[in-house]
Formats: C-alpha cells, structure tokens, sequence
C-alpha cells in the first residue's frame, strides 16, 4: 500500500514538474520576435526542418528603404588662387588676383534606391548582395568659415565682380577631387556594406555576403 501510493506521489510529482516545463516552453517561444528564431527553436524541440521565408523581393525592398545611405562626411580645407590678366598690360596695371582660403565638406554614400531584384540572392538562410557604386552626393563650400584672404587689383581696371565665384566653383572642383584621392568612395563603400550586413543579421539571416 505504501508502495503503491509512492508511486502515485511520484507519477504526480513528474506530471506537475512536465506541465510547469511546457508552460515556461510556451512562455518563452511567445516572446519571440526576431525573424526566424520562432522555426529555429520549433525544430530543436520538435525535430522539424527550419524554415526561412524572408523571399528576395522582401530584401530588396527593405534594403531600398534605406535610400541615398550617406556613410562619409570629408572636411577640408584649401588655398585657391585666381585671377585676370591682360594680355598687353602688366598686372599691376590691368591685373586682378584674389586669394581663397575656402572650407569644403565633401558627403559620399550609396543610393540604395538603385538596388536591383538581381543585387540579391536568397538560399534558405544565405543571402549574397551586390551594391550599387558609391557616389559623392554632395560638395558644398561652407560660407561662415570661407574667406577672402587677399585681393589685388591693377590701377586700370575695376575688380572683377564675377572672379570670387569662379574661385569658389573652382575650389569646390578641388575639395571634390582631395576627398576623391583620399579614399572617400572606398570608405563610403566599406560603411554601406556594414549598414547593410548589420540590417540582414537583423532580419534573420546566418549567412551574409555584401559586396
């Protein structure tokens, strides 16, 4: 009799410790929110295959929301000469120079508006993507920090009301051309390509390639 009436205490004991665990199983699958743990946790419990069902239409059009992805912002800044000659009379005649210490920032980035159904492959829970080419967005010369350093003027001629802009056109030209040589595309590429791989682990993926 003893016997029999520990085992029942025993058999209840395991049901009651079977239930408290399913319990706390469903707890914590209802709390997941990440894209694909649900299947992943599903089938290391129940032995199903895990399914993926982020389609490549659904990546494209998440990595487009993004758009023009601004990743570098290059500060310069630089001297730039110009000036007006006469072609008979000396400079100090007929001449006109100025000088422009000019401050420019240069952004770069990806337009991932541009990103193709093709750019991207999907394979259960891989997914390759090509970008598209890194591109300087804008080139502007800050007013508040640019300056006429110096100005000369022949003693025949009035200054050159248009030569300042010029100088600055040509200065923004140049400030264009230093971020180009320092790297700025390459830089804006490698950030984009960490935005964009940091999004896919995000959605789910195991396997990223971003190129």
């Amino acid at each position: 009799m003893a016997k029999e009436r520990g085992r029942r205490l025993l058999f209840l004991a395991a049901l009651g410790a079977g239930v408290l665990l399913g319990l706390l199983t469903m707890m914590v699958l209802s709390r997941v929110s990440q894209v694909g743990l649900w299947d992943r946790v599903a089938g290391f419990v129940m032995g199903r295959p895990v399914r993926f069902n982020v389609s490549s239409p659904t990546v494209v059009e998440m990595i487009q929301k993004l758009s023009r992805l601004e990743t570098v912002e290059f500060s310069l800044d630089k001297i730039v000469e110009g000036e007006r000659q006469s072609a008979y009379l000396p400079d100090f005649l007929a001449g006109d120079k100025l000088l422009l210490v000019a401050h420019g920032e240069v952004v770069a980035g990806i337009d991932l508006g541009q990103l193709k159904a093709g750019d991207v492959v999907v394979s259960g829970d891989t997914v390759h993507v090509h970008l598209p080419t890194a591109q300087i967005f804008t080139t502007r010369i800050d007013n508040r920090r640019t300056r006429v350093y110096s100005r000369t003027t022949g003693l025949l001629v009035a200054s050159d009301p248009n030569l300042e802009s010029d100088v600055r056109q040509t200065a923004e030209q140049q400030i264009a051309q230093a971020a180009s040589d320092d790297g700025i595309l390459d830089k804006a590429r490698q950030n984009a390509r960490t935005s964009v791989t940091a999004l896919l682990y995000q959605l789910g993926f195991r396997t990223v390639d971003v190129k």
